[in-house]
């Protein structure tokens, strides 16, 4: 199954108060391992980020003035998510930014292109509750070095969490592990009782060669000290 990880960086918190996308990523995953395609731009959003959103993100208006707007990379980025599955860690702000931005140029939201869009941040609250769930908390807690991560940046963000889901979802992987073990163990039984409708031909050891497997004991036995195993 192809599945998409999706991060974004914006200039606030609430589209509705005009705030815009300033960067956004999605890395691709099929079968659970990460294929090494990536989509990722940075956006210009024609306005400052406020304070707090550029304390997180860095990314300054002089940064963001010669990069394309979002019109300019949609079909490339509908394009790259289209028919998969998408995943992203607090889905609704993310998804609220991408379809407020859509639907400024008369496209369709992003439901319209995915298969189906899914929340890891309402997964880790349903295998944490009461715990820290946001992306920092899930790489200590599944030991995934984060140390790189002094800045929120959309591609990093996606990448982590793909590892993060990875990690969260790793018991689906045991269950194929326990159907393979299974499969396994019909097949040694099935082994074993083809072993036993053999005629086994037993050949006994000379008397020549039960001497000299003796001399050879007795050898070892000099050279250990009569610290023997065989002999307690």
């Amino acid at each position: 199954m192809r599945q998409v990880f999706l991060d974004t960086e914006t200039t606030g918190l609430d589209p509705a108060l005009g705030h815009r996308i300033v960067e956004i990523a999605a890395v691709e995953m099929n079968n659970r391992r990460l294929t090494g395609r990536h989509f990722h731009r940075y956006l210009n959003p024609g306005r400052e980020s406020d304070e707090g959103a550029l304390r997180v993100h860095g990314l300054t208006r002089e940064f963001l003035r010669d990069k394309p707007v979002f019109q300019d990379i949609c079909s490339e980025f509908l394009a790259f998510i289209e028919g998969s599955g998408v995943l992203i860690h607090n889905a609704p702000f993310d998804m609220g930014f991408i379809n407020h931005e859509l639907g400024l140029i008369r496209f369709e939201p992003m439901q319209h292109y995915c298969v189906q869009i899914s929340d890891t941040l309402m997964l880790a609250k349903e295998l944490h509750p009461g715990k820290r769930n946001n992306l920092d908390a899930l790489c200590e807690r599944y030991q995934i070095d984060n140390s790189h991560r002094t800045l929120h940046g959309a591609l990093l963000d996606a990448e982590l969490l793909a590892e993060v889901y990875l990690a969260m979802t790793r018991g689906q992987e045991s269950l194929l592990m326990e159907a393979d073990v299974s499969a396994s163990s019909q097949a040694d039984d099935l082994a074993a009782k083809k072993m036993e409708n053999l005629a086994l031909i037993v050949q006994p050891a000379t008397q020549a060669e039960l001497e000299l497997h003796e001399r050879l004991l007795e050898r070892i036995r000099a050279e250990s000290k009569g610290n023997c195993m065989w002999d307690r």
